[in-house]
């Protein structure tokens, strides 16, 4: 039941398996569960139709890329009529020739597309290549009106940069989503797997905090080489490592998910937790807006100094 000033969201958080049919009917599944439990957002991991598939540079793999709105929008909205809930999905959009986006896109529960969002930040790290795939996102930072509330989508390596969440936030976003695809190099999990868990969801805690808002983490899980239709990378692949999670404007963990099995987190946002907050934090209040155009610059440059 909807409680006024409270509306309920769904963290799915997935395995993907080599045909991007069956993990599009596993999603699907998902979805109809998270509605039945009573959940009126529900958000999916980056990429959800595939295994992870940036491990490699495969000219071949662009033919992965549809159209937005295209047939898996069009699927999409049947499901968000029917269970009558908005849906967060990552998809591999082909804008054009040879023009790549990885981007995120709302659909309202009419079926209706309530916003596009192209992922604005592209990492280039081993079995992460994916500037190589995507261009980077050129519609800027966005919340957008959904049945259920307002809010913001960001896309994974966007979680580890704070202006895109303040950007979000001021645009009146009650919960940022962050579908992700962030796993362990087998080799580095025993020494720096804990540390660098800790800091994914650290760093998006603090946007929680310093904005005054709930941000959700929504990751997949399993051990992936990428492999679509028997086509995949060599290597020892990533292990995804889950952790999904809800965090409320206090940085709480209100939500999370285990590191190795497939879950739907289901979390509840509040809106007068939201004021409450920010009443006893008021950072936005505080901003001192008049001082930061520097923020727009890539670097500081050492001056200078002038002593007497």
């Amino acid at each position: 039941m909807t409680t006024p000033g409270k509306f309920s969201v769904a963290l799915v958080q997935m395995r993907m398996g080599p045909d991007p049919e069956a993990n599009f009917a596993s999603a699907i599944r998902h979805i109809r569960e998270a509605a039945r439990r009573g959940a009126q957002v529900v958000c999916l991991p980056e990429l959800f139709r595939t295994q992870y598939f940036c491990q490699r540079e495969d000219l071949h793999l662009f033919d992965l890329a549809e159209s937005i709105p295209g047939p898996s929008t069009e699927k999409l909205a049947a499901v968000a009529r029917e269970a009558g809930v908005a849906i967060v999905a990552s998809l591999f959009e082909r804008r054009a020739p040879g023009l790549y986006h990885n981007t995120a896109v709302t659909l309202n529960a009419d079926g209706e597309i309530a916003g596009v969002y192209r992922k604005m930040h592209i990492p280039d790290d081993p079995l992460y290549y994916e500037k190589y795939y995507f261009t980077p996102g050129d519609l800027g930072f966005q919340a957008v009106d959904t049945s259920a509330g307002r809010i913001g989508t960001l896309v994974c390596w966007d979680q580890w940069f704070p202006e895109g969440a303040r950007l979000t936030a001021l645009q009146g976003a009650e919960v940022l989503f962050y579908p992700t695809a962030i796993g362990w190099h087998p080799a580095e999990k025993d020494e720096f797997g804990q540390a660098q868990y800790e800091a994914w969801q650290t760093i998006q805690r603090a946007h929680a905090i310093a904005n005054g808002v709930y941000v959700a983490g929504v990751n997949r899980v399993g051990h992936e080489h990428g492999d679509i239709l028997g086509n995949r990378a060599e290597g020892p692949g990533l292990e995804f490592w889950g952790g999904s999670f809800l965090a409320d404007p206090f940085g709480r963990i209100v939500a999370k998910a285990s590191h190795n099995a497939e879950e739907i987190l289901i979390g509840e946002i509040d809106r007068t937790l939201i004021e409450e907050t920010r009443r006893n934090w008021p950072f936005l209040r505080d901003r001192r807006i008049d001082a930061y155009a520097p923020i727009t610059q890539r670097f500081l440059d050492a001056k200078p100094s002038h002593r007497e």
